[in-house]
């Protein structure tokens, strides 16, 4: 087990911008930062980051908690595994206990696979280093390739000896499950014998996004005619090819730094051109482009560079490939090219600065790119033309932003030289059947709003909303500022010098959490929302219980739903603007409040509500009969109305109870 000196100084370390930085795209917004949700398809950003708070939250899935909950979320990490790897990412040493055997038992079936995909990494990397056979047969083709030492290790590049079990063997050897090697694909597991999928081929490890090894890709170097020069690992529940993108965690950075990725077909077209300096580069590792890859490169920017070799054959095949890419709302451009080059050959024989500039040059835009693939062959064919027109303008329809469309439908209308309107007629027509169906979906959406609405109780809920305000205002003082201290002004009943009993004022200090649970103590009112009285409870059992109060570290132990209930809390005023709150008589800490002003007067007002609830309940139990005494009821009520004017007095304003109902 990690020892708890470790956990606190990778608490200490990690920055919650930095962590989420490294998989999606953030912008600053004000004093944090917002992107697109990494959870859902979304087009618009809902998701916020604070760097003050060290918390983020996705609006659009109701996720949230702090840097570890999102590579909890995220990357599916053990607690352990989260801390391991932002101990690793801030160079801190993990000072550990021994792990018990229950403790292993205990690791679920997902750990276990990465574990053993882990440890076989480990054992080709050894095996090309290491032993004769790696090192003249997997060593020897890495160079003659052109790569580094520096850069096959940083790939972990490998080799898996031509021996039907050596790694199986080996596995076992050291405590690995044969049930974990045959379902990562490892192994399998015939009903005679059991062999390495992998025998006789170097090894390209598949990472994800924060670069744990999902699978392997294995390229054979014998001539043998049955066997496939590519094998890639099966699909398991680490590994999925159509959500993975080969060298995503080596790239991450550099696509995020340049708003731009380059996007290749295969293994080598990314190691080649990452040594060469070029490192915003993904591979789809030769399957066809799918949505969820090009969803996790728009995590990071929203523009994408295709890079093809010169096959024709090869490049028309790609064209779909790029409407999938218009489709996800992304920007595209296409870079081919001399024949006889690819990625991987053009970047091994040119300089950096050369290849930069080739790049740049020679990168045309979509549109561009169609015309001057095809417009060879439809030159002299009417039909053929008509044909390239049609197909350029449904790419353009893949296209969700219609100001982009119309700048696209001109630039088309230039190119082939045909009018707007003929396009534009085309266009409409090619929508037709998408907009039908967009219709239907809204309809259907729509009705399930009004079920949803029509479900909703007919209540006074602006009330109901000021409740809920105040008491989501009292949580987040107590995350907020629970452990600060600040003054707050105590009224006694003391004898004067004549023996008269009088008010006295007195400022006293006290802890936030103290002074928040003795105010709600004295009235004996619970928290009416289920969920704030959960972290209401649990965070003040946490305050009398902990010497101190991290914020962070508070969020970490909490179950998730708490968590995320506690980072909405925390975010909300991230979110949107609550406008008019002196209307609804919520008081918000302007900048030359004091912490203690401000606990003060939102618990004073949330006492007026309070009383206001208890006077409509009474006024409810007076009878209208003429022979009815109402007297008792009646001078409750006035009572409790006093009791307001006390409020408005210690509030220094005015509180109008008409504006509740």
């Amino acid at each position: 087990m990690i020892t708890k000196e470790t956990i606190d100084k990778v608490y200490d370390a990690v920055r919650v911008e930095e962590v989420i930085g490294d998989y999606v795209q953030l912008k600053r917004a004000g004093s944090n930062f917002k992107g697109l949700s990494p959870f859902s398809d979304e087009r618009t950003p809902s998701f916020m980051v604070s760097p003050v708070k060290q918390i983020w939250k996705d609006f659009s899935t109701g996720k949230g908690g702090n840097a570890i909950a999102f590579l909890m979320e995220h990357e599916h990490f053990s607690y352990p595994e989260a801390i391991r790897y932002l101990a690793k990412k801030y160079n801190i040493e993990i000072e550990e206990t021994q792990r018990t055997d229950e403790e292993k038992e205990a690791l679920n079936e997902r750990e276990s696979m990465f574990l053993v995909t882990e440890f076989a990494s480990q054992y080709f990397q050894k095996q090309l280093w290491e032993s004769e056979e790696g090192k003249a047969i997997a060593w020897t083709y890495f160079k003659e390739r052109g790569f580094t030492n520096d850069t096959i290790k940083k790939f972990g590049l490998g080799y898996s000896p031509n021996v039907w079990d050596a790694l199986t063997k080996e596995a076992q050897a050291q405590g690995y499950q044969l049930e974990f090697l045959e379902k990562t694909g490892l192994t399998i597991v015939g009903e005679d014998k059991t062999f390495d999928r992998f025998k006789g081929r170097v090894m390209f490890p598949i990472q994800s996004m924060s670069g744990r090894v999902l699978g392997f890709g294995g390229r054979i170097l014998t001539n043998d005619k049955k066997a496939a020069k590519y094998l890639n690992s099966p699909e398991s529940d680490l590994y999925h090819k159509s959500k993975v993108l080969y060298g995503i965690s080596h790239a991450k950075q550099a696509i995020a730094k340049n708003d731009n990725c380059y996007l290749v077909e295969g293994y080598t077209d990314v190691i080649q051109m990452h040594q060469t300096g070029i490192e915003n580069v993904v591979a789809s590792s030769g399957t066809a482009l799918t949505p969820d890859q090009i969803r996790l490169v728009s995590r990071l920017t929203k523009n994408i560079t295709v890079l093809f070799d010169g096959d024709a054959a090869g490049l028309r095949a790609s064209l779909r490939g790029i409407d999938l890419i218009l489709e996800e709302g992304m920007n595209v451009k296409v870079c081919t090219f001399p024949d006889g080059d690819d990625p991987d050959s053009f970047a091994k024989k040119t300089p950096l600065q050369d290849l930069v500039a080739y790049l740049d040059t020679n990168a045309k835009d979509f549109i561009q790119f169609k015309a001057s693939l095809l417009m060879n062959e439809a030159k002299n064919d009417p039909i053929k033309k008509a044909d390239l027109i049609r197909d350029m303008v449904v790419s353009i329809s893949k296209i969700p932003d219609r100001i982009k469309r119309e700048v696209y439908i001109q630039e088309c209308s230039r190119i082939m030289d045909i009018s707007e309107d003929v396009l534009f007629n085309t266009l409409a027509q090619l929508l037709k059947k998408d907009l039908e169906e967009l219709g239907k979906k809204q309809k259907e959406e729509q009705k399930a709003f009004e079920v949803h609405r029509n479900e909703t109780p007919n209540q006074p809920v602006e009330g109901v909303n000021i409740q809920l305000l105040l008491e989501r205002k009292i949580i987040e003082m107590l995350l907020l500022y629970g452990d600060s201290e600040d003054d707050f002004e105590d009224v006694l009943i003391k004898a004067d010098e004549n023996g008269e009993m009088v008010e006295v004022k007195e400022m006293n200090r006290y802890k936030v959490f103290h002074r928040i649970y003795l105010s709600l103590q004295e009235d004996e009112i619970e928290l009416a929302h289920t969920g704030f009285k959960q972290i209401y409870d649990d965070v003040i059992q946490y305050f009398y219980s902990n010497e101190n109060f991290e914020l962070d570290q508070y969020i970490a132990q909490l179950p998730p739903e708490l968590s995320q209930e506690v980072t909405g809390i925390l975010m909300n005023e991230e979110r949107e603007v609550l406008h008019n709150w002196e209307a609804k008589n919520i008081l918000v800490k302007g900048k030359d409040q004091s912490i203690g002003q401000y606990v003060t007067e939102t618990i004073l007002t949330l006492r007026w509500y309070w009383v206001n609830q208890i006077i409509d309940e009474l006024k409810k139990e007076i009878s209208p009969e003429a022979d009815s005494d109402n007297t008792s009821t009646l001078e409750m009520i006035v009572d409790y109305l006093g009791l307001t004017n006390v409020f408005s007095k210690k509030l220094g304003r005015v509180i109008s109870r008409h504006r509740l109902n």
